[in-house]
């Protein structure tokens, strides 16, 4: 199972959207779009976990690819970097 990030989305963007287009490529796992608390609109960005072969074909059809307007980046999920010192 991979997890994939997908940013670049437009505020009006609803997760049944994106997993319409990503089934297109394989079985959706699971999808989280993050939303603002206060609107619930898109932030901008989500998750999506698929099978590792889907996945890289997922990344491979719709890095890049025009959603609602805007060129939208699919990449694998990179950890994210603690914050010390605070």
């Amino acid at each position: 199972m991979k997890k994939l990030f997908i940013g670049s989305l437009p505020a009006s963007t609803t997760e049944k959207e994106l997993e319409a287009l990503f089934s297109e490529f394989g079985t959706v796992r699971s999808l989280k779009l993050v939303t603002d608390v206060f609107s619930g609109q898109c932030k901008g960005f989500g998750f999506i976990e698929m099978e590792g072969h889907e996945a890289r074909a997922a990344i491979a059809g719709l890095n890049g690819k025009d959603f609602n307007g805007k060129p939208m980046k699919v990449n694998f999920e990179s950890p994210k970097v603690g914050r010390r010192g605070r």
